[in-house]
């Protein structure tokens, strides 16, 4: 996507983000995961985890609490994805996150939001939050992106099946 002369550089229709959520939700590794992401009104990335299995517990030596990987696994998700806001149909991938985990995360779901801060050519800057199902912030993580030219190989979303 181009700058415009007069403005900030153009967004991505909100269909253009349902679809590549919807293909990527399709994918093998997210259906095998159980996560879900979505952009809602465009401006942000929303991962869910609509129900947390066994085998994404065990944090802090809790059968309770997410297992510290798995918010880890959510947060690099979030992030990554981050580049869609920017343009769905190209490549890119996060090169570094910095995370807290504030409090252990508990309940049957949990949700990442994430933002992006500041973008430039090739890079982007973001931020997420993990909640639990009561909506407690529990953790929080900064990450970069890297914004490539090329498109996605396997057409509209980096979901491979």
């Amino acid at each position: 996507m181009s700058d415009s002369p007069s403005g900030p550089p153009s967004r991505p229709t909100q269909a253009a983000l349902d679809r590549y959520a919807e293909l990527f939700n399709q994918s093998l590794t997210m259906r095998h995961f159980g996560a879900v992401v979505s952009f809602p009104e465009g401006r942000k990335v929303v991962v869910s985890l609509p129900e947390l299995r066994p085998e994404h517990r065990g944090g802090v030596g809790s059968a309770a609490a997410v297992n510290g990987g798995i918010l880890a696994a959510l947060f690099d998700l979030a992030i990554g994805t981050c580049g869609a806001l920017v343009d769905p149909s190209r490549r890119c991938a996060t090169v570094q996150l910095s995370m807290s985990f504030e409090r252990p995360v508990t309940g049957d779901h949990i949700r990442v939001e994430a933002e992006i801060d500041s973008q430039g050519l090739t890079l982007l800057f973001a931020t997420a939050r993990v909640y639990d199902e009561q909506g407690r912030m529990c953790g929080r993580c900064q990450g970069v992106v890297r914004l490539s030219n090329l498109p996605w190989s396997s057409g509209e979303s980096p979901a491979i099946n």
